[in-house]
């Protein structure tokens, strides 16, 4: 493979990983010097017993603990100015997000707002974020959203109902405590959604114009660790090993994506579960094969690279005849793990498709997709994947 000699950067917060590592947070928290957490949550998440044992451990290091947990699968902007505003009005001095990406984005435009003020839309785009927030610390539910690592915080303009990407390595996490043990309680759709998640970020990322070889590294790890463990993470005698697996391979995933970026299929999603709410890793699953389909020409021998990671055999095959097995070997994973290949829309009409192509083309993830698109690529696109109720 061709090496990148450009300039690159590469941020990440501390990471710990390991069976009960979310039991470490009361000894971050002495090292933070903190004692007033907000723990940013769902209401989910909020009652299952392993997070009642983590809260538990630490009671007597706190002197409160504050929990902000009414918050939508896409968190919405009024929810962050919410969290916000307890924040300041109980005083707390660290933010710690338990949970999916919709927590820890919530999290992330908490604690920006915390050392910013201001309204959370006016921070969309790439480094518009000044101060530094107060310390947050990240222990994820789910093996997809990789928020916890990255520089990225999505939410959504309520208004607008639009999701919004604010992209700052001042969102970074200061730390991340990659436990397995909450993963066992996703459900299974939920754990098939996040997976096919995290793969798009692995593919997006290794795709992505602003590749480098360390990204490509944990692209490759990625994408390697989730087809290996993904169909069986939907099982019902899944394993704390298999969990481990899409774990890592998220974390792999998210550290790709974070200094790579993403493309055309995230910038679209973002759009589409801006608008209907869908949950984002089934948004991007319906719209992977189409986006490769198009951007197959552009970088043919990563795409066959992929193909190879996904257990296609490659030898002796045209560059067609890999991307068609590519798109099969996907639509066979969607398929095995029970996502719909289209997403039905109420009232759907050439107007909306041209309103989510407005929106897509806007998105910063679209300038690091590898082929450029225009919106009459974008709209061609949703019409292939759309349909009317």
């Amino acid at each position: 493979m061709e090496q990148n000699l450009e300039l690159r950067k590469f941020v990440c917060p501390e990471i710990i990983t390991g069976i009960d590592a979310r039991f470490l947070t009361v000894r971050y928290l002495s090292n933070f010097g903190a004692k007033r957490p907000l723990i940013v949550t769902d209401s989910c998440v909020q009652h299952l017993p392993w997070f009642e044992e983590t809260v538990k451990t630490m009671q007597d290091a706190c002197e409160t603990i504050e929990i902000f947990s009414n918050i939508s699968s896409n968190p919405r902007d009024y929810e962050v100015h919410e969290g916000e505003r307890i924040f300041r009005e109980k005083k707390c001095d660290v933010l710690i997000a338990v949970g999916g990406g919709s927590p820890i984005d919530c999290a992330k435009g908490i604690s920006i707002l915390a050392a910013n003020g201001g309204n959370i839309l006016d921070y969309e785009g790439v480094d518009m974020i000044h101060n530094d927030g107060p310390p947050l610390i990240c222990i994820p539910s789910t093996a997809g959203a990789a928020a916890d690592v990255s520089q990225f915080a999505i939410i959504c303009d309520s208004y607008k109902k639009l999701k919004i990407a604010i992209i700052s390595k001042k969102v970074v996490p200061d730390l991340a405590l990659l436990d397995p043990i909450p993963l066992l309680t996703m459900d299974p759709y939920l754990t098939a959604c996040t997976g096919m998640d995290a793969l798009t970020h692995a593919i997006e990322a290794y795709v992505s114009n602003a590749y480098s070889d360390l990204t490509d590294v944990h692209a490759v790890e990625a994408i390697r660790l989730i087809c290996e463990n993904i169909e069986a993470s939907v099982q019902k005698k899944r394993t704390v090993e298999t969990m481990y697996g899409m774990m890592m391979g998220s974390l792999n995933a998210g550290l790709a994506f974070s200094n790579a970026s993403l493309g055309a299929v995230h910038a679209m999603a973002h759009s589409l579960g801006g608008l209907t709410d869908a949950p984002h890793g089934e948004c991007n699953s319906i719209l992977l094969e189409p986006v490769i389909d198009f951007n197959f020409s552009s970088c043919e021998i990563k795409y066959t690279r992929i193909a190879s990671l996904m257990g296609i055999s490659v030898e002796n095959m045209t560059n067609e005849d890999v991307k068609n097995a590519l798109l099969r070997k996907i639509a066979e994973l969607r398929e095995s793990l029970h996502i719909p290949s289209i997403k039905t829309i109420d009232n759907l009409s050439g107007e909306l498709i041209q309103e989510l192509a407005v929106r897509a083309i806007h998105d910063p993830c679209l300038i690091t997709n590898p082929k450029p698109l225009d919106e009459e690529v974008i709209r061609e696109i949703y019409g292939r994947i759309l349909k009317q109720q």
